[in-house]
């Protein structure tokens, strides 16, 4: 990763999603990425029950804890970077959960329309 700080979907300096639980590729808190990031997770989204179902339905577990890879298992309203292509198909099936767009990184932005995004977002004033 460069050491320059990554850009949001407004070409802001990106905010930190979450430090508990600690998100990211990185584990550095924020929804940087970098070319091994093959998932894109890029979209800080505060999950709900609802999103969490879906995605373990559709084969992405994000419930279940795996402390061998530092991940807790999530709960309704943690924050956590998501996979940019999970999160265009949780739109796509009715299943997405809200967004912060400060938080989601700009690479997003390559699989979702900023106007998709807007309708989820949390943090539009």
């Amino acid at each position: 990763m460069s050491e320059e700080t990554q850009k949001n979907v407004f070409g802001e300096p990106l905010e930190p999603c979450s430090n508990d639980p600690l998100t990211g590729w990185f584990r550095d808190g924020c929804c940087n990425t970098d070319k091994n990031d093959r998932g894109v997770h890029t979209v800080c989204a505060k999950v709900t029950n609802e999103f969490l179902q879906w995605s373990k339905k559709v084969g992405n577990d994000l419930i279940t804890p795996h402390p061998e890879f530092g991940f807790p298992g999530l709960k309704d309203g943690d924050s956590w970077c998501v996979c940019a292509t999970w999160y265009a198909r949780a739109i796509e099936e009715g299943a997405a959960c809200q967004v912060y767009l400060k938080k989601t990184n700009v690479k997003t932005l390559d699989l979702i329309p900023i106007e998709k995004l807007k309708k989820f977002a949390l943090d539009l004033s």
